[in-house]
């Protein structure tokens, strides 16, 4: 019995060693040392591939386009110096850290100083939704930056290379907050400058340090001397280096933390104690540092009693804030100080959620945009058809509230239609049409 266990247990213990073993398929240490060295260089080619790059990620970002700022960021080599820097850290190499962080340096000032000159000639000056966007840090974005290091760390040490790295470069979002940084500068708002540099700061900071984990991991070798004294020189500075990086991303990230935490408690607060029939938030706002914390809400319809404030305020240390400091402006009058435009945003927002829901609704999954033209081929295939109509259909039954949402096609025949022709029709529409259900009705 216990060899049968024994037997099981190293059959399981061979099985992860081999399934995740990033050992396999490495390439050569000196190859991708030299191939990464390469790529923290910013002269020539790269120097205007990375400038080309922000321009089209700014006015993907001024014209709030997901695609363009996609292509945007699969261009760009931006990742190049801070992968050296990781490496550079954990194989003792100085003289590589130093080459990665001036050369990110260069590149950091180049970006901005182009997306600033974008933004400042560009007539469109308005904030959209992705430039927005890029001016917050979240927790998710250390995740997502410390994860796609990982990953990111690991492609370039295979022999076989892959999309991984265009896809970490798209998940990092390094592009994105160094344009958001120019625009801020563009505009006077140092606030979206310094938010946007904030996170761009924090995204190169985990992707290093996951490159450094990455490169420890599959123990590359360190850089040695011939000269102890030297070495030990080398070694203090490397550790000085970790240190500075890594001390502030803990404090940095405990603070995104602290803050991600609190939103998403206020959040819940809202949902649950602000759920009255004939009032309703219209506005709601965050405000969160390390010595104070703040719901500021906006509401409409009847206006909630004094008792009733003061029972939701009691509640506060029920959803983790207490302290927080609640404020309620409710009654459209002077003393209200209210935003007109954020009630018209309200309330537009709500039409459109509730347009597309009905839209949904109504349409099913198949977008009717998408039922491709069939005209020339219907009158060369089926010339008995006179005209004929295609649209999304639904049914209801008497009986029950069930629903379904049917493609039906209506015709009008000019004389007869064999069976058989009816059945061949039935089956090309089907195919044709990319139809799961249809119903056919000839008239």
């Amino acid at each position: 019995m216990k060899e049968h266990e024994s037997g099981l247990g190293a059959y399981i213990k061979l099985f992860f060693q081999r399934r995740f073993n990033l050992h396999l398929d490495k390439a050569n240490e000196e190859e991708v040392v030299t191939a990464i060295k390469t790529n923290t260089v910013f002269v020539g080619p790269s120097l205007w591939t990375l400038i080309f790059a922000i321009f089209i990620a700014s006015i993907g970002l001024n014209v709030n386009s997901t695609a363009v700022i996609i292509g945007a960021m699969l261009i760009s080599p931006l990742m190049g110096p801070i992968i050296g820097i990781g490496l550079g850290i954990g194989t003792n190499d100085l003289a590589l850290v130093r080459q990665g962080g001036r050369n990110l340096l260069i590149a950091t000032i180049i970006s901005i100083a182009t997306s600033t000159l974008y933004f400042y000639i560009t007539p469109l000056h308005d904030a959209q939704s992705e430039l927005l966007a890029r001016t917050t840090p979240s927790i998710w974005d250390v995740f997502i930056a410390f994860v796609g290091g990982l990953a990111g760390a690991i492609a370039v040490t295979r022999k076989e290379k892959s999309n991984v790295i265009p896809g970490v470069a798209i998940a990092t979002a390094l592009m994105p907050p160094l344009c958001t940084a120019g625009f801020g500068l563009a505009s006077g708002n140092l606030l979206f400058f310094a938010g946007a540099i904030y996170l761009f700061f924090i995204n190169s900071l985990f992707i290093c340090i996951s490159t450094y984990l990455i490169v420890r991991f599959l123990k590359f070798n360190k850089k040695y001397f011939e000269d102890r004294n030297t070495e030990k020189k080398v070694s203090r500075y490397v550790l000085i280096t970790v240190l500075v990086t890594i001390l502030p991303s803990i404090y940095l990230a405990y603070g995104i933390v602290q803050k991600s935490i609190f939103e998403n408690s206020a959040q819940r607060f809202i949902r649950e104690e602000f759920n009255f029939s004939n009032t309703q938030v219209v506005n709601k706002s965050f405000k969160y540092s390390r010595n104070s914390r703040e719901i500021d809400l906006l509401l409409i319809g009847a206006e909630l009693s004094e008792p009733t404030v003061d029972s939701i305020r009691s509640k506060l240390t029920v959803y983790k804030l207490q302290g927080t400091k609640l404020i309620i402006r409710q009654g459209l009058d002077a003393r209200a100080n209210v935003d007109f435009s954020q009630i018209k945003a309200s309330i537009m927002e709500d039409v459109f959620n509730r347009d597309s829901l009905a839209k949904k609704v109504v349409t099913g999954n198949k977008d009717e945009s998408s039922i491709p033209e069939i005209r020339e081929e219907i009158k060369s295939l089926f010339p008995a058809i006179k005209s004929y109509s295609v649209a999304n259909t639904v049914f209801m039954n008497t009986d029950t509230l069930k629903r379904d949402t049917i493609l039906q096609f209506t015709a009008t025949l000019t004389g007869k239609m064999s069976d058989s022709d009816k059945t061949k029709m039935g089956k090309w529409l089907k195919a044709r049409l990319r139809a799961d259900k249809l119903k056919v009705v000839l008239e």
